[in-house]
């Protein structure tokens, strides 16, 4: 069984050969047919080049920056894998771990598991986008996950060819509410792994307030029509 990983990245220049390394290194000799795409989202820096020397099986940068949707439906377009494994350029040496959540899949336990994190040591931000993210899956699905934001994931080929991928930040929230919509079971999983820590900057703030917007866009129509 093949798996592809797909990477999508913008301006990760400085945390995306230690991702991609972890990921070679940590990967288990069972798994002999593995790509790693990395999608660079019309970086600003060498994110594409310094993937490209660490290691990545291929590596695709998009003219314009059209986001982590974006990002990732070139990736799955390119991709070949029976497996598809999301995972975040931004994850450093813990991207290594995210190699657990793909064993149910292939021993047909799940048809898409979710990476399901510790909670952040920084206190991250007030948790409002997570708490939305989280009401509007169990809303139009049932299912109340821990992790709704988790960009870890890994699916199967038939999966991706049944439901669409949202735009922007909205990705994981609408993934997991037309997965299980359409059947699918979905599995979250507790997994040890670390994301750039943004906390209560502004950084952070703007962040938080540009995926609320995604999200809500995203499932607003979900809503309407459960």
């Amino acid at each position: 069984m093949r798996i592809s990983v797909i990477v999508p990245a913008r301006n990760e220049a400085d945390r995306i050969a230690l991702t991609i390394q972890s990921l070679l290194k940590s990967k288990p000799e069972g798994f002999t047919d593995v790509e790693i795409i990395v999608v660079d989202d019309a970086s600003e820096d060498e994110t594409s080049e310094i993937a490209k020397r660490s290691g990545a099986t291929k590596v695709v940068r998009l003219n314009r920056h059209g986001g982590k949707g974006a990002a990732l439906r070139k990736g799955i377009e390119d991709a070949g894998g029976d497996v598809i494994l999301f995972v975040d350029a931004d994850l450093g040496e813990t991207a290594g771990n995210v190699w657990q959540i793909v064993a149910p899949i292939i021993d047909g336990e799940a048809d898409m598991t979710i990476a399901a994190p510790p909670p952040d040591p920084s206190g991250g931000g007030f948790g409002l986008v997570k708490k939305f993210a989280a009401w509007a899956i169990k809303t139009t699905t049932g299912f109340n996950p821990t992790a709704p934001l988790s960009g870890q994931r890994a699916i199967k080929r038939e999966v991706l060819e049944r439901v669409s991928i949202a735009n922007g930040y909205a990705v994981e929230t609408a993934l997991t509410i037309d997965a299980i919509r359409s059947g699918f079971r979905v599995v979250e999983i507790p997994l040890t792994f670390g994301h750039r820590a943004l906390g209560k900057s502004w950084r952070g703030f703007l962040h938080r307030a540009k995926q609320f917007w995604d999200i809500f866009w995203a499932v607003l129509p979900r809503l309407l029509r459960r």
